[in-house]
């Protein structure tokens, strides 16, 4: 008789799993055929460094040290250029600390000095904080101190800025990233470190520092938090979903300081694409941007969307984008319109990535599901689970609201003040309110404590927000909760309005009452000129008006 021998189901899908992220790897290009010595040199990498986020611009180098890396107004660098200015900008910071640097911020654009910042602080094991460069001053001398970073790598028009910090940390080490003139006679900056210390290479740190990133901070006061890589699995998933190459050529125009921006440099770096990249962002540049460069990915977040979308015909007509294959943004809700109209005329090929700082790419909206429904943020990557719980922590039903609960491949290694995240078995509570529809698709409704109760109502204002967005005479909009002392709170609508239309807060509360509840129309409908937004396109509610946050 023979003995059938059974394989453990555990073990049969950890098999299964494996083979799949291979064979993803291996069709996306992220692995490649190479010569034996290369592989042990990238080896030798990841001993060394580890598979922090950072490394992959090592192993890059391995891969095509040749290859152009980064496309600047500057010009271009290759990975070993990459590699050879953080060991020296890394030796210098160094010697002009008089010792090793345990935190180091980052205040750059997107340019070459912020590359160089980041690599240096991995050679350094610091801890890298990237900030947001929309801080004022108080706020980012506040997050410095906290995080107890006292050398700084900033761009020159962030001189005043970082004043505050400059009074309040004493000893504070500035590096300029960036300057438009020649740098002041005994101002430190980064070509001034790379250029004397050529050829140096720093002493193996004792730790691995970890790249710090900040929660947006849009209500309140940011947080740093630390993740650790999600491997394989997580870098496969999302290669499923957007469809990266390797070796082709990107333009990252989202802020390399916000964790999307940064995760897209990353996984350029992973796949051993070249960067293209401009310190500010410009709709036309951008465009022009892709069609010089015949870039195959662009990175943006949702507003730069927008904002090309409202470049007149004639401008969006010079460019086909012929060479796009893909458009990766996330950060904060779409406009719908501008998600359709920019796939009416350049293709479909825009995906919309659902992303936490504390939890990586949850899901991903592909074309089709965009088509479908323009504001869904898709379906869950492949390794990642999604609950939709109440308040007592049970599953709702597909179409009902409740409490978006991840886990995923990239876990979540708390928060460098020590605050901690919440977990309902084994699922990170996102702070994120949403439903899936009956084929899996994703909608995220607002934040857990964006939910107002208006005269004994509970209302969602991102739901005000999607009606008023469908008018005419409606650019942008946000829709808010202030204080009311008869109904505890009411709803406030803050619009921006399309170029040439006057719309009168009659016609906009008859457009919200003709599609929702009546309690859902907004009692004040305030016009602005622009919304507040950070460096990161986020709507900074609590500089709203009136807003109360």
């Amino acid at each position: 008789m023979h003995k059938i021998l059974q394989v453990p189901l555990g073990l049969l899908h950890a098999l299964r799993t494996q083979l799949w992220v291979f064979r993803t790897l291996v069709s996306s290009r992220m692995l490649v055929l190479m010569r034996p010595t290369k592989y042990l040199a990238l080896v030798r990498v990841i001993r060394e460094q580890g598979t922090t986020a950072t490394a992959s611009f090592a192993l890059a180098a391995v891969r095509r040290p040749d290859g152009t890396a980064l496309v600047d107004e500057r010009g271009s660098l290759t990975w070993q250029e990459l590699q050879d200015r953080a060991d020296a900008l890394a030796a210098g910071l160094l010697d002009a600390h008089g010792g090793p640097v345990g935190g180091l911020a980052v205040l750059c654009r997107n340019h070459r000095g912020f590359v160089d910042g980041l690599l240096a602080g991995s050679r350094l094991g610091a801890d890298t904080l990237l900030l947001n460069t929309g801080f004022s001053g108080p706020q980012l001398a506040d997050v410095m101190e906290r995080e107890g970073a006292r050398v700084i790598v900033y761009d020159e028009e962030f001189a005043g800025v970082v004043a505050d910090a400059r009074q309040r940390l004493g000893e504070l080490v500035e590096v300029l990233g960036w300057t438009d003139t020649e740098p002041g006679t005994g101002a430190l900056s980064v070509d001034g470190l790379i250029a004397s210390h050529r050829d140096r290479t720093p002493p193996r740190p004792a730790d691995r520092g970890r790249v710090v990133l900040l929660t947006s901070g849009t209500t309140g006061a940011p947080k740093g938090a630390r993740r650790s890589g999600g491997g394989p699995d997580e870098l496969a998933g999302m290669l499923e979903a957007i469809p990266w190459r390797g070796e082709e050529t990107v333009v990252v125009a989202a802020p390399m300081f916000h964790a999307w921006g940064f995760g897209q440099l990353v996984v350029a770096a992973t796949m051993a694409c070249t960067v293209v990249t401009r310190r500010k962002f410009d709709p036309e540049a951008t465009l022009a941007l892709v069609e010089e460069h015949r870039a195959t990915g662009l990175s943006v977040v949702p507003v730069m969307l927008e904002r090309i979308m409202d470049l007149p015909q004639e401008v969006l007509g010079r460019y086909s984008l012929k060479s796009l294959r893909f458009v990766s943004a996330s950060g904060s809700r779409m406009r719908p319109q501008s998600v359709t109209a920019f796939m009416d005329r350049f293709g479909d090929v825009v995906h919309n990535s659902y992303n936490a700082t504390e939890a990586g790419q949850i899901s991903v909206a592909r074309p089709a599901d965009l088509r479908h429904a323009p504001d869904t943020a898709g379906r869950p990557i492949r390794g990642t689970l999604v609950r939709i719980v109440d308040d007592g922590g049970d599953d709702v039903p597909p179409g009902g609201v409740g409490r978006i609960l991840v886990r995923g491949a990239s876990p979540f290694d708390g928060y460098t003040a020590g605050a901690e995240k919440e977990f309902v078995d084994d699922f990170m509570v996102s702070g994120d309110v949403g439903k899936l529809d009956d084929d899996g698709r994703l909608f995220v409704v607002g934040r857990d404590d964006d939910m107002i109760v208006s005269g004994g109502e509970n209302v969602y204002p991102v739901e005000v927000e999607k009606a008023l967005g469908l008018h005419e005479a409606v650019r942008e909009v946000v829709v808010v909760g202030v204080e009311d002392d008869a109904f505890g709170q009411r709803l406030a609508a803050y619009v921006v309005p399309t170029d040439g239309a006057s719309p009168t807060t009659d016609d906009l509360k008859a457009h919200v009452r003709s599609q929702l509840a009546g309690y859902k129309v907004p009692r004040d409908v305030v016009f602005l000129d622009e919304l507040p937004r950070n460096a990161a396109g986020k709507v900074m509610a609590r500089e709203l008006p009136g807003a109360v946050r």
